[in-house]
């Protein structure tokens, strides 16, 4: 028979600071600390004097399970040892909660119980316990159980220790990959960017890219590959890196996607995809040339408009199979006028009532960024994508590059004309067809 015990908990013993996972998987009961759930109170010293005399020092006690809840949710503990049959929440319930909370949903959990039925341990397991122990319990037998569950636990997280240690050299070398300094070009071209990357995990498939085509074109591309994570990584570096060398041997940003299809759909045995759009804009003349592979359709703000679509057609994917032809966009661009790319992490971010940000928004928003720069555009875009989903996690990589022409040419070229109106919709080509 439970002894009821209304009586607050004693402090946690005093720990000194752990040491990192590798050293606790070494010696699994340096510094753990373990939760004693049990509401009978003779039970919980019991229990706290083993452990203590087998030279644990860090124990918890909760007198009932919404007090074992309260103290996981705060500090959570290195193993839960816990009691079924408890008057409030019981132990099966108190091991669902914790499994379904973040920072206990792996933390090993050992029943201690008088239930000694198959069909009571048979619910434990169910519920997301790792051990199952009856009472009366042997020392030894605790000792053995408790010493192989943090052994398990410590390994488990220096494992984990490791991969998010790997994981942040990748991030690191991936965004390296990326321009980061566009002050040359934009002196240069007489244009102005902002540009941001924000996977949904450590690394990501979203891409972009600016580099000079030529004494007066410049190359400008945004993606996106299939999935998430290392995978979608790994695809991003051999796109990024093939449409860098592309962008300088081939002018027209159609024979671009066409040559970057070929080379991806020739060896890609995990049949993995990317969408890809390039944009080759002239600074002298102004004329803008898009070539969209299968990715969102750019937003287009001209000065003193309302916001439009740059291109009419998504156009198809890259990397499924070779000898694809893409469509090829013409328009010119005044002075003042910006070009937005984006991934659809932005067009396709959900909020907490499943509702998605959606293409209407994203033009409905865009009106708002009339006369901003470049940086302050995508600084903007990206704040109206987070506000709109609040708290709901980040679905998808976002990335966002926005290209603004405002500024005069540099010593040899010419001011770009702000006369010339746009025309109503561009005009489309396919590859191989005249300009």
């Amino acid at each position: 028979m439970n002894e009821p015990d209304s009586n607050p908990p004693p402090p946690a013993n005093s720990a000194p600071p752990g040491d990192s996972a590798a050293a606790r998987a070494a010696d699994p009961s340096k510094d753990a600390a373990l939760l004693v759930v049990d509401d009978s109170r003779s039970m919980r010293l019991a229990l706290i004097r083993a452990l203590n005399g087998l030279g644990f020092r860090n124990i918890i006690e909760a007198a009932n399970g919404e007090m074992a809840l309260q103290i996981a949710a705060r500090t959570p503990p290195d193993l839960v040892l816990l009691d079924i049959v408890m008057p409030g929440l019981d132990g099966y319930e108190v091991c669902r909660r914790l499994r379904q909370m973040p920072g206990t949903a792996e933390v090993p959990i050992m029943f201690l119980s008088s239930l000694e039925e198959v069909q009571n341990k048979t619910r434990g397991f169910e519920v997301g316990a790792n051990d199952y122990l009856t009472k009366p319990f042997d020392v030894l037998e605790v000792r053995a159980r408790v010493r192989s569950l943090l052994k398990a636990k410590a390994h488990s997280d220096a494992v984990k220790e490791q991969i998010a240690s790997e994981l942040r050299v990748a991030r690191e070398i991936q965004m390296g990959m990326l321009p980061h300094d566009f002050a040359p070009l934009e002196q240069a071209y007489g244009v102005s960017f902002g540009a941001v990357l924000e996977p949904a995990r450590e690394v990501g498939g979203d891409l972009y890219g600016v580099c000079a085509g030529g004494p007066e074109r410049l190359v400008i591309f945004l993606g996106d590959v299939s999935g998430k994570g290392i995978p979608a990584s790994m695809f991003m570096v051999r796109a990024i890196s093939l449409a860098r060398l592309l962008a300088r041997e081939v002018a027209e940003p159609e024979r671009i996607l066409a040559r970057l299809n070929d080379e991806l759909a020739a060896d890609n045995p995990s049949g993995m995809f990317v969408t890809f759009l390039c944009a080759v804009f002239e600074s002298k003349s102004g004329r803008l040339t898009i070539a969209n592979g299968g990715h969102c359709r750019p937003v287009l703000l001209p000065a003193g408009e309302v916001p439009r679509w740059a291109v009419k057609h998504l156009g198809t994917a890259l990397g499924f199979e070779p000898c694809l032809e893409f469509e090829r966009t013409e328009l010119t661009l005044r002075n003042g006028d910006a070009l937005v790319l984006y991934s659809d992490g932005v067009s396709e971010a959900f909020n907490s009532q499943e509702e998605c940000y959606g293409n209407d928004r994203l033009l409905t928003d865009s009106a708002g960024f009339a006369g901003q720069s470049a940086p302050a555009i995508t600084a903007a875009l990206l704040q109206k994508v987070r506000a709109f989903a609040g708290s709901a996690p980040q679905s998808d990589d976002i990335a966002i590059l926005t290209l603004k022409v405002q500024q005069e040419k540099t010593e040899g070229t010419e001011k770009l004309s702000s006369g010339s109106p746009l025309p109503p919709f561009p005009s489309v080509q396919k590859t191989g067809e005249a300009a």
